[in-house]
């Protein structure tokens, strides 16, 4: 069964880091292109980055760019998060997914697992 995990959410005050975890299972995470989107109550989805499978090349959207990093654990089938000087904004609902595209702005997304809340609040 192919199945995607996130952990590693949690409430942390502003300026404070988060390493959120994307485990896989049932299939080879480093096949694919994984891309890490969030949902925030009201807003519409946001795609925050992704990962290319092969040489590995990233995408950050813009208001995460110098303070989110993603990276793959390829023996741990693991992708992860980290988050550095998070900001009320970046509270949201954070879920990983395969993509359907290459890594890149507007990327498609194919499975993902059921999320994982980060909440940014003194």
């Amino acid at each position: 069964q192919v199945q995607l995990v996130e952990s590693g959410g949690g409430l942390v005050q502003p300026g404070g880091s988060l390493r959120l975890s994307c485990a896989a299972s049932g299939f080879t995470l480093d096949y694919y292109g994984i891309g890490w989107f969030r949902q925030a109550p009201g807003k519409e989805r946001e795609g925050v980055s992704c990962i290319s499978s092969g040489d590995d090349s990233t995408y950050y959207t813009d208001s995460v760019k110098g303070r989110f990093t993603i990276s793959r654990d390829n023996a741990k089938n693991t992708v992860y998060l980290q988050m550095n000087n998070l900001k009320p904004e970046d509270t949201a609902l954070y879920y990983c997914a395969t993509l359907t595209t290459s890594c890149r702005p507007g990327y498609g997304l194919g499975s993902w697992g059921k999320g994982t809340l980060v909440t940014v609040s003194s």
